[in-house]
């Protein structure tokens, strides 16, 4: 099986550059913009950084990849336990 490394693991070309155009906002796509704007405006009056929108993007991308431990629960999976100390249930030594 071929070795795949970080940086190709989940990544599309398509995907980055849709991070990049949408608008963290409201979600409108805009047309690809050269590199050299770094900042733009949005129709729904949303000043975007590019770099942060695109963060943004991708951070909801990946959340909405995920469920939550409420679905998971509901769902009957077991959600793994929170790393703090867990008291002992029954008697008390």
């Amino acid at each position: 099986m071929p070795r795949v490394g970080r940086h190709q693991r989940g990544t599309r070309a398509d995907e980055s550059a849709m991070a990049r155009q949408a608008c963290s906002a409201c979600g409108a796509v805009g047309e690809a913009k050269p590199l050299h704007v770094r900042e733009w405006t949005c129709p729904c009056g949303a000043v975007h950084d590019r770099d942060l929108n695109a963060a943004l993007n991708i951070l909801a991308a990946g959340r909405a990849d995920r469920p939550t431990p409420v679905e998971l629960m509901s769902a009957g999976t077991p959600v793994p336990q929170s790393a703090v100390k867990q008291e002992p249930t029954g008697s008390a030594a």
